[in-house]
């Protein structure tokens, strides 16, 4: 089968290339299944650098989420069908044609859901909901985000409006906050306009922001803590424009702000599974109902997987860039 490998960590872009490799047999517990669709996530770019938490041994293929049909069934799996179609979140080498997956982890796609909707239903949108949960805001609370036009950020923003958690998103330009009013996503600001705070002041007025999330590090982690109130939460999910964040003490110290980081790998496992059935129940309640959107810029071929990575780190970008095998 054709599957993307990378010889040594580097620049995705010059270090995946399409491979013949040997197509996979399901084991007991398993299925195999053929990918239909794969989304890039910043993540699977940071994999392939070598800066990630989760370091494969070299030589090693790419990719981690996909929608497929099942092809075949190991020994003892039930629950499943040979031409269901499925989304996985946490297959590692999702960038091939076939890839093996433990048939407990995959999540039967409901009929109507599009491929390319059904390509990104476990990581990002179970990422997003797993972490608006991990804030514990009630109905009626403020936060704010920052890389609000990011994947992320826009189903926080969706997902908590329909819990009644009001958001405030940031974004660094101010072409970002037409591109969310587009989708229906209000109450942004631009924060390359030197009045961003007072902004901020007329969206929110007296009302306390409780808890924030940072995805970009460097100064933008301090704008999102500088609007926390008084034992603020800032939940550290990111670090798209720098590994360090650049806080001031006085906001951390006289605020009394704590600051936690979320992995998903690490929340997910300490999560039951009955938490988990009732979260990827809202996000598909949410998908059903048109609350919840997860848009698509463009699908690629594997071949084309140099351009794929150059398209997610284009500015401007309105949804996920799909690899399709």
């Amino acid at each position: 089968m054709r599957a993307l490998v990378q010889p040594r960590f580097g620049d995705p872009a010059e270090v995946l290339s399409v491979q013949e490799v040997p197509a996979p047999e399901p084991g007991p517990g398993q299925a195999l299944v053929r990918v239909l669709l794969s989304p890039i996530h910043n993540h699977d770019l940071w994999t392939a650098r070598g800066s990630y938490g989760f370091k494969p041994e070299m030589p090693a293929r790419a990719g981690t989420e996909a929608v497929g049909v099942v092809e075949a069934l190991g020994e003892g799996v039930e629950g499943l069908e040979v031409g269901q179609r499925v989304a996985t979140g946490g297959s590692f080498g999702a960038w091939a044609e076939l890839i093996v997956a433990p048939a407990a982890g995959l999540v039967p796609v409901p009929e109507g859901m599009s491929d390319e909707a059904a390509a990104q239903l476990v990581s990002m949108p179970f990422s997003a909901i797993a972490l608006l949960d991990f804030l514990e805001v009630s109905e009626g609370d403020w936060i704010v985000q920052n890389a609000a036009n990011g994947a992320v950020g826009r189903l926080v923003a969706q997902l908590a409006k329909a819990r009644g958690v009001h958001v405030l998103g940031l974004v660094r330009r101010a072409d970002g906050v037409a591109e969310l009013a587009e989708q229906g996503i209000e109450r942004v600001v631009a924060t390359d306009d030197d009045g961003w705070r007072d902004r901020v002041r007329e969206i929110v007025g007296d009302a306390p922001i409780v808890a924030g999330v940072d995805s970009v590090g460097g100064a933008s982690a301090g704008d999102v803590v500088s609007l926390l109130a008084e034992d603020g939460v800032l939940v550290v999910f990111g670090a798209m424009a720098s590994p360090t964040m650049e806080i001031g003490s006085g906001d951390v110290i006289f605020k009394q702000v704590v600051i936690k980081g979320f992995w998903g790998n690490k929340v997910f496992a300490a999560m039951s599974r009955e938490k988990r059935a009732a979260l990827m129940g809202e996000l598909v309640t949410g998908l059903g109902s048109g609350a919840l959107t997860l848009p698509v810029e463009k699908v690629y071929p594997l071949e084309e997987i140099a351009d794929a990575t150059r398209a997610n780190a284009e500015p401007g970008r309105r949804g996920k860039i799909l690899l399709r095998p």
